[in-house]
């Protein structure tokens, strides 16, 4: 079962491969597994899709591997009808835990609940065989119309970062390999094999990148995965900058990269950018990559670099293998309703609606088909068959056992139709009305955005208009993302669930009747409406090519840069009880790029109910040097406390977070001067402050040249200084003079070069002025190193 074998074998082991070993070695074997070489005994692994559960599919990884069955299999998985149900859409696939999907669980902003969560995957992958997960999944959720944003956590990179690296420990401390994905913006699914992803490079690196270089940094992914967009025109597995300068050179990744299936187009290409391993298998791409390597478009030591990759991984994931495991699926539908639970957001809860008591409600309308049928997951590669689900409507009649619970579908208040006067009076005799609305079901996924912000079937109209006959309407959602709610201030409360797994019925119903108090807090900013939303105006692209036209300003930067208003801010959610807090300490002063810091306060429960609550860190920069969204989040931490209890609460901050990247520069930089550090319950609500001085050099706003305008050279004090005393000595000047000739370049709209000419001629040369900037750039870079 184990491969137990030194560095120094496996290169014994290269060595000894021929050059078709090789290619095939770097090519899978059927869908989901390595290729193994029988004749140097190195064996295979297997792999299979799961964000947030384990879909083993019993026909694609026990069935025949032959290149045709196997294509239209993974073709079935693509382009599959949810609506036809699980069986219907992936053959027989064996039952595995349903988790809350990475759009909700991820609302729990629980770092130990993420462990817990790669620990129980772990353990499913290991009872069914299976070495490594794909997933999980983070990319930046930059639209809520994004057909894969059921998998992915939040539009900020440090809550991805942080939730995705907790995931991946708890995995591979257990022996299954992650697969972080995917690299990079996959943030559409409109013709997401060729449209390409137009991204400046300061908003990659600060939004789209960020995510992935924390978890790799903190957690160390067996493999990352290629995307199967195009990014700045350039398909994202044959992409260089991205594979090899950034992740390998600068993040320092030794581990494989791994293509997206069918995700390659070039194999040589791929090969060269530094693509590791193409799956699934394809003879074709094979021939390729062995061509490629014999008539030296591919070098003999990229390939076997490759191969050496896989190899180790091959050695860690057989040794990591535990046998006799046995998943406690029991105890999974517990961890997953656990998770439901933390992960529910109450956003509106007027004249106090919830929780209701049980035992004092008569009559209970529910409506809507998710109370039956609960919609749990999204469609696509993900998508798992559960091993029970928790039914809504049950969960609410077991709670409220003294009640009658009537039950209706949104068809039932069709107007004039059979049902609509008996439909209407359940709703009219309710002592309350629990509505569980839905997007469409089977569009909500993989291949496929969605259209619009609207709820299914009119859902958003029947809200309306029921909620207007009765005051006591609570509205619950399973969504994908964010939805628009142009009946929000009709309804007395609203709980959103997003796609909760199979442990989300019950989950809600004690959220719903208080057994439990909520204590999620949203990953992305509601929009008012679509048109609000950051890349409204160049989504969904055109020509294969989609402009991030709102640069670093994505998702709650965007509504704070533009004094927009939102639905619900970044970081909100409801409890039943109330926190305040208090006494704001940092224990540094003054920072510089290499600090460390704790933030410290004093957290009180003032309400009357036990409860959870989540404070978030903001850093909010006073003169920025280049632009910046107006805060961005920095930390945050989740903890409990019982009614009247206060809590010292620390967080800690590294000051490499603060930083922003310097195109011209090409580094991160901090800016010097003085930040605002602030203690939030959400981005729109901001508890408490403390300034500190950030220590880091003064820089123009960027490099100089000839061209610069004064002011840019002007701007900094050590700059001025050093170009006054340029002036002075190359003009022959008094220090009254000098003076006199920097305010009259301050004033100046032209190049510097040319300004000074003006007054001084030709006794100060082009060469000489660009040669002196040259100079000055260097010794502000030389400043920018000593610092960092």
């Amino acid at each position: 079962m184990t491969w137990n074998i030194s560095d120094k074998e496996l290169g014994a082991l290269l060595d000894q491969m021929t050059l078709e070993e090789k290619t095939t070695l770097v090519t899978g074997h059927g869908l989901w597994r390595t290729s193994a070489n029988y004749r140097l005994n190195i064996p295979e692994i297997l792999m299979t899709d799961g964000t947030y559960g384990v879909r083993y599919s019993i026909e694609q990884i026990d069935g025949p591997q032959d290149s045709d069955s196997q294509l239209a299999s993974f073709l079935s998985v693509v382009n599959a009808d949810l609506s036809r149900g699980v069986e219907g859409a992936f053959g027989s696939t064996r039952p595995a835990t349903c988790f809350p999907n990475g759009s909700s669980f991820a609302c729990s902003w629980d770092v130990g609940l993420a462990h817990e969560l790669g620990e129980a995957l772990a353990d499913e992958c290991q009872a069914f065989g299976v070495n490594i997960l794909l997933g999980p999944g983070i990319n930046i959720r930059r639209t809520p119309l994004a057909g894969r944003s059921y998998e992915y956590y939040s539009e900020d990179p440090i809550l991805s970062g942080e939730i995705a690296a907790a995931v991946i420990n708890g995995m591979q401390k257990n022996g299954v390999g992650a697969s972080l994905k995917h690299f990079a913006c996959n943030n559409s699914e409109v013709q997401r094999t060729t449209m390409s992803s137009v991204v400046e490079e300061r908003a990659l690196r600060e939004i789209y990148l960020a995510g992935f270089e924390r978890a790799i940094r903190k957690s160390n992914p067996w493999t990352v995965m290629s995307s199967y967009n195009r990014l700045n025109d350039v398909q994202a597995a044959e992409n260089r900058w991205l594979l090899t300068d950034v992740l390998r050179e600068e993040w320092g990744y030794d581990g494989v990269v791994v293509s997206d299936w069918h995700g390659i187009k070039d194999r040589a290409a791929s090969m060269n950018a530094g693509n590791d391993l193409d799956m699934p298998e394809s003879a074709a791409r094979r021939q390729e990559l062995l061509e490629a390597v014999k008539d030296g478009r591919v070098s003999a030591k990229a390939l076997d670099r490759s191969c050496l990759r896989i190899l180790k991984l091959i050695r860690t994931a057989r040794n990591g293998l535990r046998t006799n495991i046995t998943a406690d699926f029991r105890k999974h539908h517990a961890l997953s309703q656990r998770m439901a639970v933390e992960s529910i957001v109450l956003l509106r809860n007027q004249a106090g609606l919830l929780p209701l008591d049980g035992t004092k409600l008569q009559r209970i309308a529910v409506v809507g088909a998710a109370a039956r049928e609960p919609v749990i997951q999204g469609s696509g590669c993900a998508t798992t068959r559960p091993t029970e689900v928790d039914i809504p409507l049950d969960e609410i009649r077991r709670l409220a056992p003294g009640a009658t619970v009537t039950f209706n579908v949104v068809s039932d208040f069709a107007p004039d139709s059979a049902g609509e006067q008996a439909a209407l009076t359940n709703i009219d005799a309710a002592d309350v009305a629990l509505f569980f609305g839905n997007t469409e079901v089977g569009y909500d996924g993989e291949g496929s955005d969605r259209t619009d912000l609207n709820l299914h079937d009119g859902q958003d109209e029947l809200i309306d208009r029921l909620s207007r006959r009765n005051g006591r309407f609570a509205v619950i959602l399973a969504t994908p993302d964010a939805v628009a709610m142009p009946w929000v201030n009709q309804t007395a409360a609203v709980l959103a669930m997003f796609f909760g797994g199979q442990g989300a019925g019950r989950a809600v119903a004690e959220v719903l009747f208080g057994v439990h108090n909520p204590c999620g807090k949203l990953t992305v900013t509601f929009p008012v409406k679509l048109e609000d939303t950051p890349g409204f105006l160049t989504y969904p692209g055109e020509n294969n090519r989609h402009i991030y036209s709102e640069g670093i300003h994505v998702g709650y930067r965007s509504y704070d840069k533009r004094k927009l208003a939102p639905q619900f801010p970044f970081g909100f959610g409801l409890s039943y009880t109330t926190f305040d807090y208090s006494n704001i300490e940092i224990d540094l002063h003054s920072i510089d790029e290499a600090d460390t810091f704790t933030v410290s306060f004093d957290v009180t429960n003032t309400g009357k109910r036990a409860g959870k609550e989540i404070a978030q860190i903001y850093s909010r920069p006073h003169n920025p040097r280049l632009i910046r969204p107006l805060r961005e989040l920095k930390g945050f931490v989740k903890f409990e406390l019982q009614p009247g209890e206060t809590k010292r609460v620390e967080v800690t901050i590294e000051a490499r977070d603060l930083r922003y990247y310097d195109c011209d520069h090409r580094r991160w930089l901090l800016d010097a001067g003085k930040l605002t550090i602030e203690v939030a319950a959400s981005s729109r609500d901001i508890r408490l402050e403390r300034t500190i001085d950030v220590e880091a050099p003064a820089l123009p706003s960027s490099i100089l040249t000839v061209e610069s305008q004064p002011a840019t050279v002007l701007e900094q004090e050590f700059a001025r200084k050093r170009f006054g005393a340029f002036l002075k000595e190359q003009l022959d000047l008094d220090d009254e003079e000098t003076v006199k000739l920097l305010e009259y370049c301050g004033g100046s709209f032209l190049g510097i070069y040319n300004t000074v000419a003006w007054v001084a001629g030709d006794k100060i040369s082009k060469d000489a002025m660009a040669a002196f900037l040259d100079s000055l750039n260097r010794e502000m870079g030389r400043a920018i190193g000593k610092a960092a």
